[in-house]
């Protein structure tokens, strides 16, 4: 595979390559969507970097609370250096789950703070991201990271950024995911320009989504470093409020809207 390259003394990462290529990718169209609809492109930019700032925070914060139980050797570090280091090793990895829901507190707050309408802003979004999160896994794959189980007909690593992963066959579990949020992008893409009868529940939709297929992609998986809690993996255990949250939200606000209609018919027909 191709791990990364180094630009002089720093090293650039196939899945931080990726995750950039994602950002420029995706994103963009989401601008393009909310320009269409307000004729306003730099909220949705402010937006958009005001939930990046978030996700970048999120993934490794909750990464370092995978490795809670080694947080005692920061303290234990006898130099700057070695403090340094056993940081970068605690809290140096990224959860998708924590960079997914910290992005949108951010984006929420942005949207918020100019006074922006949610539901617009957020199926304006929600097509964009797992379109990026596709194009960031392949880079997963290309570094070895986010690895799966052994498969006698798997992908061998032989050199992963991550020793573990190397010298056996295994599931591209990643490549799997891929595939997932690509189509899962197009079913939002097709929903935002082809019904309105689902307008302001794309985003909790792209979350019920992912929610169940992740809970499932977790079985693939192989890196089992990144913690568990009750027999499931942080991950699984993470998927199943967001899951149950997302149709809950998906329930009362159809019911809402359809109350709604009800009663737009009723006075129209009662003039």
């Amino acid at each position: 595979m191709f791990p990364g390259f180094n630009i002089g003394e720093f090293f650039l990462p196939s899945y931080g390559l990726c995750g950039l290529i994602g950002i420029f990718t995706a994103f963009p169209f989401a601008v393009k969507r909310y320009y269409k609809i307000t004729r306003d492109a730099s909220s949705m930019i402010f937006v958009i970097l005001w939930a990046a700032v978030g996700a970048f925070f999120g993934m490794h914060l909750l990464f370092g609370l995978t490795n809670i139980a080694y947080w005692d050797e920061l303290f234990a570090a006898e130099s700057f250096n070695g403090f340094l280091k056993t940081f970068s090793d605690i809290f140096g990895g990224s959860v998708y789950y924590g960079g997914l829901l910290c992005g949108i507190l951010a984006g929420a707050l942005s949207v918020r703070c100019q006074g922006l309408r949610f539901d617009i802003v957020s199926d304006c979004l929600a097509p964009s991201i797992p379109l990026f999160h596709a194009i960031a896994r392949v880079g997963c794959f290309l570094a070895g990271c986010c690895y799966g189980v052994e498969w006698e007909h798997g992908v061998t690593f032989e050199n992963s950024l991550i020793s573990s992963a190397n010298g056996v066959p295994r599931v591209t579990v990643q490549l799997i995911e891929a595939g997932f949020n690509l189509i899962t992008a197009g079913v939002l893409m097709y929903i935002f320009y082809g019904t309105a009868k689902l307008r302001g529940l794309l985003l909790p939709l792209y979350l019920a989504i992912y929610s169940v297929g992740r809970f499932g992609l977790e079985f693939l998986r192989g890196d089992d470093y990144r913690g568990h809690i009750l027999n499931l993996s942080t991950s699984q255990f993470i998927s199943i409020p967001v899951f149950v949250i997302s149709v809950c939200i998906i329930a009362v606000r159809t019911k809402r809207n359809a109350r709604g209609r009800s009663r737009r018919i009723k006075k129209f027909h009662t003039r």
